[in-house]
């Protein structure tokens, strides 16, 4: 594993690049769970626990997250003052919308997530942007991911685009970086420890953590976003956490989605 870790963690070169990374990553925790298809690693915790599985299947019959899905088609479907909608900001069909980012974008040499996004469509027609953390912007997210649900995450690193390697090498360089007064990297949990338990629970794998988000979580008796779950991530292990969209935050994203590629999404989840 130590060696598997430290490939991971090395710059790419002319002989290994994102997609070695990706094979490496899904070996690993396929070597790891033998038993575990695929594609239920975008189940997260509930692919390698049973009782939690068995607890989630109860909760789906009702899911708890539904009232966010409604209330993020609603938004969806409101005009804005000027006429327009959210659907006129984005080329793709409404299914596949969700599945378009996190992405790079060339013209501003950065990664776009589905927030930014919503937010860039609300000023480009005159409306206040939200805040990262608002429920309207988390049920959007919502109802998009509910549409999505199905589809494939692919998220593209083009060879001519440097800018998007370099995206992605940030958010690697992240993932796998000690930070704070307990010196933990994000690895540490949830590749290194992952099926081990904390307190009660088990740690998730890290393949399969874009698909579902966002999450309703019981324990906080409501939605999160992926974004504010690497803010607490940060937060638990003593540093101080970037904002909401970052770029320290969206490369991560970039990163990890990468590593799912492949993996159908199935979100909004219910976690606890």
């Amino acid at each position: 594993m130590a060696a598997f870790l430290a490939a991971l963690s090395l710059p790419c070169t002319a002989f290994a690049g994102p997609e070695e990374d990706r094979l490496a990553f899904v070996s690993f925790f396929q070597s790891r769970f033998p038993d575990i298809l695929f594609d239920e690693f975008a189940n997260g915790i509930y692919a390698i626990d049973a009782d939690s599985r068995a607890q989630w299947l109860e909760i789906e019959e009702f899911p708890p997250y539904e009232f966010a899905i409604e209330h993020g088609q609603s938004l969806w479907q409101k005009p804005f003052s000027n006429g327009s909608a959210y659907a006129d900001c984005f080329k793709q069909p409404l299914a596949e919308v969700r599945a378009a980012y996190p992405a790079f974008d060339a013209g501003r040499a950065e990664v776009v997530t589905l927030e930014v996004a919503i937010n860039d469509c609300r000023v480009a027609n005159d409306e206040t942007p939200f805040a990262y953390d608002a429920s309207e912007l988390i049920d959007l997210t919502a109802y998009l991911g509910y549409t999505a649900r199905g589809k494939k995450i692919d998220v593209q690193i083009p060879a001519d685009e440097p800018g998007a390697l370099a995206a992605y090498e940030y958010g690697k360089r992240f993932y796998y970086s000690k930070r704070g007064q307990l010196n933990f990297a994000c690895a540490d949990c949830h590749v290194t420890s992952v099926g081990m338990r904390v307190r009660a629970d088990r740690l998730s794998a890290s393949l399969g953590h874009p698909t579902h988000f966002p999450v309703y979580r019981s324990k906080l008796g409501g939605m999160i976003s992926l974004q504010q779950r690497f803010f607490g991530c940060v937060r638990d292990v003593r540093a101080r956490p970037f904002e909401l969209q970052s770029t320290e935050y969206r490369n991560l994203e970039f990163f990890l989605a990468y590593m799912s590629n492949g993996l159908t999404i199935n979100g909004p989840g219910a976690r606890k």
